[in-house]
């Protein structure tokens, strides 16, 4: 523990190093040119780097199922893209898409410093936390977009996650009036808000209503939490586990791919507990869709795939009274209840510790009553505006937003240039006062 550093502390050290780094960079580059300078005899020398167009960014692999649509799109308009990863083993870097190509850059703070040195006109990203931690805006960039990658609150990011993105995509009207609230109490410049809809959704819903397929299987429940303090997993631990097994039925337990990461000693622990068995199994697909088609019911929390589960699939949820803490989050400076819990009593029942040895009889009623379909017809309309049109609206956007970058960075190569035309040659007044000082002076010695 000794060598512990607290995320913090530890932000604030890569900030320094990527300081003192920065500085350096300048003043190499800074020499480097003087030097090609001097050896080209004093001519004009383009820097070799040149700014790339648009940029896609994924701290993670699991965040292709996001990206993927618009890449397709961009494909087809013959719009060629960079896309960074932070995972070796990413979908995007051997996709079919011959215009999208695909980069690896390092995972963690190998992957951030080199995004705080990128050079582009654009770029687009699901990572929240933007200059607030490791990953600090690039003066090379001349505008950073914001794509969620769930159908809920934007404001259930950790504090300040999207404050210092240019611009942000949405899904619903109350994203937008969360933002804007939020930017007021911080007096935070407005940003962007473009409603373009939910594209991975879009992929899904048409990629479900083209598959046929319906194989029998027994009754199945999925327990795909979140994670985090207020998580499932964290509260209730073996204990939900242990009750589900009991109700006979088939589990699948798909953990939040943060617990992994965040919650290590807790999900080794449970699952050495309850290992892969013929009636669990655990799940770990970087796709999802085959495992939400053949469950008959989602236990979540304040996850977003529940929304990929109701919204798509149609079929009912039980969510967790977990007792949400958002004292680390956005919504904990908004004096209202954020939408994903105003929603849940309208699409799913709620379990409660009181009410978990009840499990099977809850899950069998919200099997067998239709009551949730309403509250699910009012969440699509709350949350998904523009289906069907995510990608194309999408695309559209970025492709504006990149033709306004070209023509800032063409004036700002004009002004420059001019300023260094300026600085090179003399005063036109100086030069015209010497040439007639000439002038008259040998007129006076031939007397005329």
């Amino acid at each position: 523990m000794k060598f512990y550093i607290d995320p913090g502390t530890g932000s604030m050290l890569f900030a320094i190093l990527i300081g003192i780094i920065g500085a350096l960079n300048y003043l190499l580059k800074t020499w480097l040119v003087k030097l090609r300078f001097i050896l080209s005899g004093g001519k004009k020398v383009e820097e070799d780097s040149e700014k790339l167009s648009l940029v896609i960014f994924a701290d993670d692999k699991r965040y292709w199922n996001v990206f993927r649509p618009l890449c397709r799109e961009f494909d087809q308009r013959g719009v060629d893209v960079t896309y960074m990863t932070a995972s070796s083993d990413d979908p995007a870097l051997s996709c079919e898409y011959p215009h999208i190509h695909g980069e690896f850059i390092g995972e963690g703070n190998k992957a951030f410093a080199k995004l705080n040195f990128l050079k582009a006109k654009l770029l687009l990203s699901t990572t929240p936390g933007l200059d607030v931690y490791q990953w600090k805006r690039s003066k090379g960039v001349g505008c950073y977009v914001h794509i969620p990658h769930t159908a809920s609150d934007v404001t259930l990011y950790r504090m300040f996650g999207i404050d210092y993105y240019d611009a942000i995509m949405l899904s619903g009207e109350y994203q937008a009036e969360d933002i804007r609230a939020l930017e007021k109490m911080r007096n935070l410049p407005s940003k962007d808000l473009v409603k373009i809809g939910i594209p991975y959704m879009d992929d899904m819903l048409a990629r479900l209503q083209a598959d046929v397929s319906a194989p029998e299987h027994p009754r199945t429940v999925l327990l795909a939490p979140s994670w985090g303090e207020s998580a499932i997993l964290k509260k209730y631990g073996e204990k939900i586990i242990e009750v589900l097994l009991q109700t006979g039925y088939h589990v699948i337990v798909r953990p939040h791919p943060q617990s992994f990461r965040s919650e290590t000693e807790m999900i080794e622990r449970i699952m050495k507990a309850y290992p892969d068995s013929d009636q669990l199994e655990w799940n770990r697909d970087n796709d999802n869709y085959e495992v939400l088609k053949r469950s008959d019911i989602l236990i979540s929390d304040f996850s977003g795939v529940i929304f990929d589960f109701t919204l798509i699939f149609d079929k009912p949820v039980i969510y967790a009274d977990t007792k949400f803490d958002t004292s680390p989050y956005d919504a904990w400076w908004l004096d209202k209840e954020c939408w994903t819990f105003s929603v849940l009593p309208r699409i799913g029942h709620v379990l409660t510790p009181e009410n978990m040895n009840d499990l099977k009889n809850i899950i069998d009623t919200c099997l067998e009553d239709p009551r949730y379909a309403k509250g699910r017809d009012e969440a699509r309309a709350e949350t998904w505006e523009h289906p069907g049109e995510g990608a194309v609206r999408a695309v559209d956007y970025l492709m504006q937003k990149l033709e306004e970058q070209t023509e800032k960075d063409r004036q700002k190569a004009e002004k420059q240039t001019a300023k260094k035309d300026g600085e090179k040659k003399p005063s036109r007044g100086r030069k015209k006062s010497v040439r007639v000082t000439g002038e008259n002076t040998k007129e006076k010695k031939e007397g005329k």
